[in-house]
């Protein structure tokens, strides 16, 4: 029988509480029934691989509200897990935007989101300080409208975009908190030392953590010791699936039929799979 909506945010809700989880970054049903087999907790999905999917590049405001949301539903159909979405800016720059992206997401029967500080303008990428903590305000009041625990996650993007201003990024992980955001995140942190004080910056609340090239070499061990709750991974697994088919294409073209008859084998694959939509 399958869980309801209820008890997989509750599920979800209490991973966060103790210990470090690790969080896998889905583009597709496929894909989330993969992490699923793996054992894997929960599973988010990521806006790097649904622009991917879709033959677009992340981070142009390319992938609609609507687009977001129907490949969110897709991922909540594909198992019994409990799924977060990247929702990027809350697709547009009013805090009435990012309320009505959030009760759509609630609507979807996701168990949280992410919403970003991003303006989705490169001339001036993140919102200025008091638009930013009202558009979290914003979110979170829709958020506690939901019928079960809903994780709002709010995102400083400062280092992502061009501006490694340690202070400013604490500030405001530390506003988004205390307008009552449930789970903090500053991808692109640049070591240990940074890490450590985010942590204890919006303590008592989880804060996220983004594995790439600079805390990439962190173990999940050593990051539970500096406070981290949750671990997730963007748009890697994505790429790697990207990568993995780039070279078998590479491969084709030159004629390598070996390299060709190397890949996993369909029974790898299907094992995780199931004929027909997962019922909820």
């Amino acid at each position: 029988m399958s869980a309801s909506p209820g008890e997989k945010a509750e599920r979800f809700r209490a991973l966060h509480e103790t210990g470090c989880f690790a969080l896998p970054n889905a583009w597709d049903a496929g894909s989330a029934r993969l992490m699923a087999g793996l054992g894997f907790q929960a599973v988010a999905s990521t806006s790097a691989g649904l622009a991917f999917m879709l033959g677009r590049r992340d981070g142009e405001a390319a992938v609609s509200r609507e687009e977001a949301l129907a490949n969110a539903r897709d991922l909540v159909r594909a198992t019994e897990l409990p799924v977060s979405a990247d929702l990027e800016d809350g697709f547009g720059p009013a805090p009435e935007d990012v309320a009505a992206t959030v009760e759509a997401a609630i609507g979807a029967g996701l168990c949280g989101c992410t919403i970003e500080d991003t303006t989705a303008d490169p001339a001036a990428p993140i919102h200025g300080f008091d638009r930013a903590v009202a558009r979290i305000a914003a979110a979170v009041r829709a958020a506690r409208a939901a019928p079960h625990p809903f994780i709002l996650t709010a995102r400083a993007e400062n280092f992502l975009h061009g501006r490694p201003d340690l202070d400013d990024t604490i500030r405001r992980l530390v506003a988004f908190a205390e307008a009552g955001a449930d789970c903090l995140y500053a991808p692109a942190l640049p070591d240990e030392e940074a890490i450590r004080a985010v942590v204890r910056a919006v303590a008592p609340r989880p804060v996220n953590l983004l594995i790439g090239p600079r805390a990439g070499a962190v173990p999940l061990s050593r990051l539970a010791e500096l406070g981290v709750r949750r671990v997730s991974v963007g748009g890697a697994i994505a790429r790697a699936a990207y990568g993995a088919a780039l070279e078998a294409g590479r491969a084709l073209l030159a004629g390598d039929m070996p390299a060709i008859a190397a890949l996993p084998p369909y029974d790898r694959i299907a094992a995780h799979m199931h004929s027909g939509e997962k019922q909820q």
